[in-house]
């Protein structure tokens, strides 16, 4: 306890919706938007009651999805369970009040009396801050009370209480306002759990303090509402879950309302998320399937929209899942596996064609910015055989979005060939601010120009049976103009991208491959570059086509795990980047032309080309092992597969 004063954030947070997130967007959280006053009944007093229906449009069945573990059982509203915080923080260290998370070790934040210091913060890592106020890492106590344990309720009792006198409503500071809707959740599972222990519908005059905890939480998500992203749905949700805990018909229908409202924003007509992340929009499906989850449990229609996006938004993962069963890397993704939701198209490619709808296309094209295409379903192929690749365009970078703009995530075979870096969570420092920029994608970037957050143009598309072709044009840097042709093969698989920039001055332009970790990359005197994976048994040629004369001597180079600034990492999670391999084609000039040629092939089979003219055309000749192609190159950009 801190003298029963209000505790203040010993971090300093910037507003404005950035996630802190502790595990692979399981309980994610953001900072608020600009906050919405609405005008709302008064809360009056919190007494539960027997659950009412709220009106509301009838909708199809929802999804399936995951459940989630839940805490003690019980009618209406239940208790969601921790996600996963709790699982750094077993029953001894609650008793012991010490919290951990992330990689960080353990730190003991309490006197041993229930009186923790709410300010703590010895790793200066906001995330860890945060997740301290949300009270989640009291799950493994909440789990123990649920299972007759005293003690541990004990314990958990006091935590809370102590959280509820020190922070005060309106409570103030960063880590405690953005975990508002986490501690509520919190704080009716321990609710719930007393009330067991106690044999009682209501709690005595002792516990009454966690229903005037849960008043104020009303009030304050009242008031405060993040708006049509997930850090509102999140909220939204657990103010229904006050108003289905107490029977309060004003908080299920202002939830409900938010919610309707919400939705046709966070996911649009044909199942693109708001968050600008692949990974997010995974949790949205989770996160929207859950709203629908709750509201109908305390006999409450959420209408048809949610089920109807996230039906869309089912199919756009399924088509965003490469042959490994994972999900390509694009925004604030970590690698992460795509979750199973049975009887839709992601069950099928979760258990790699097996069971689930098939989705009826091969590759989607979404006007928020996206392109995911594959070789197949498993029809021809084995499924884990099938190769895969995203291309991103559209709107600015927003949200959790990163300035990849027309970069290219490839894998070939159920294996990554280009990868995106990931990312590395909210605690500021090179790497994190780097894997976000445009140096950390595949894409041409130009470092001698002033970089801008542009919108990318889809000029054109057009898709055969063996063969995938896409233009993009942007602007990216002050007196830049920008164009990437992709041409994505099918037997063999393979992806060939010709980069052109145009400016009024001098500029380097420098085109960039990014590798998975573990890769040794070789660079000939032609400027060929061959990674190599130890033992995988497959290589990757990366060549550049001369197309403007010779390739210049030294246009080809590697770069992997440098800092100051950095370059060439991976982070398969927000807390460990590891070096990965990126090969950088460079020219410089005021109009520039770079053709990039991306072949994966078993470490046995030999891989040559060679060029020649028809008209104003380039013609390449491929040879990957016994299969041949020939691509045409028009003078103006269009990539074309001959044969």
């Amino acid at each position: 306890m801190q003298g029963r004063r209000r505790a203040k954030s010993a971090v300093g947070l910037l507003l404005g919706c950035l996630l802190v997130c502790g595990v692979a967007l399981a309980g994610a959280a953001y900072f608020l938007l600009p906050k919405e006053r609405l005008q709302t009944a008064p809360l009056g007093t919190l007494e539960p009651g027997p659950a009412t229906a709220t009106a509301a449009p009838a909708g199809p069945p929802s999804p399936a999805t995951r459940a989630p573990r839940r805490g003690p059982s019980t009618t209406g509203y239940a208790c969601p369970g921790f996600s996963g915080i709790q699982t750094k923080v077993p029953l001894p260290l609650v008793l012991d009040e010490t919290f951990a998370w992330g990689n960080h070790p353990p730190a003991k934040v309490g006197d041993g009396k229930g009186n923790i210091r709410w300010d703590a913060d010895p790793y200066k890592d906001p995330s860890w801050h945060l997740w301290l106020h949300s009270l989640r890492w009291l799950g493994n106590g909440v789990y123990g009370a649920d299972r007759g344990n005293k003690r541990a309720l004990d314990k958990t009792l006091a935590i809370a209480k102590d959280w509820v006198r020190d922070n005060p409503y309106p409570w103030q500071g960063a880590s405690a306002t953005e975990s508002t809707m986490h501690r509520t959740n919190v704080l009716i599972c321990i609710r719930q759990t007393t009330l067991k222990a106690l044999k009682a519908k209501t709690l005595p005059a002792q516990h009454k303090w966690l229903d005037t905890a849960l008043n104020d939480h009303a009030k304050f998500m009242t008031e405060h509402w993040s708006g049509i992203r997930n850090h509102g749905t999140d909220e939204s949700i657990a103010l229904f879950g006050i108003g289905c805990t107490y029977n309060r018909a004003d908080l299920k229908e202002l939830a409900v309302k938010r919610l309707n409202e919400a939705v046709v924003h966070a996911i649009d007509d044909e199942g693109t998320t708001n968050e600008q992340s692949v990974g997010y929009a995974s949790f949205n499906y989770r996160l929207w399937g859950r709203a629908a989850e709750v509201l109908r449990a305390c006999k409450t229609e959420p209408g048809p929209e949610i089920d109807r996006r996230r039906e869309k938004l089912a199919l756009w993962l399924a088509l965003a899942t490469k042959a490994n069963g994972e999900l390509h890397q694009i925004g604030n993704t970590n690698k992460q596996k795509t979750e199973t939701a049975p009887g839709t198209p992601l069950e099928f490619v979760a258990s790699q064609g097996k069971k689930g709808t098939k989705p009826a296309k091969r590759t989607g094209i979404y006007r928020a910015g996206y392109i995911f295409g594959r070789t197949g379903w498993g029809d021809n192929r084995p499924f884990g055989q099938e190769s895969s690749y995203s291309i991103r365009f559209g709107f600015p970078r927003a949200y959790h979005g990163h300035e990849d703009h027309t970069a290219i995530t490839y894998n070939w075979h159920g294996r990554d060939v280009l990868i995106d870096p990931g990312y590395l969570g909210y605690r500021k420092n090179e790497k994190q601010e780097w894997a976000r920029t445009q140096y950390a994608h595949n894409v041409m970037t130009i470092p001698t120009a002033k970089s801008r957050n542009a919108k990318t143009k889809l000029v054109g598309a057009v898709s055969t049976p063996n063969s995938d072709y896409y233009e993009l044009n942007d602007q990216p840097a002050e007196g830049v103009d920008r164009s990437r042709d992709v041409l994505v093969l099918k037997d063999p698989d393979l992806v060939i991208a010709l980069d052109r920039g145009q400016s009024g001055t001098t500029q380097r332009y420098e085109t960039l491959w990014h590798l998975p970790p573990g890769h040794q990359v070789t660079v000939d005197a032609n400027g060929v570059a061959v990674a190599r994976q130890p033992r995988s048994g497959m290589k990757t040629h990366l060549i550049q086509i001369p197309l403007d004369g010779a390739i210049p001597a030294g246009s080809t180079t590697v770069e992997e795990g440098r800092s100051n600034p950095a370059q060439g990492w991976f982070a398969p999670t927000i807390f460990n980047p590891v070096p990965a391999p990126v090969v950088k084609f460079t020219r410089t000039g005021q109009s520039v032309r770079i053709l990039s040629l991306i072949i994966p092939s078993k470490e046995a089979e030999k891989v040559t080309y060679t060029t020649r003219t028809t008209g104003t055309a380039t013609l390449v000749d491929l040879a990957v092992g016994t299969r041949k192609v020939t691509v045409k190159v028009a003078p103006f950009g269009r990539l074309t597969r001959l044969n």
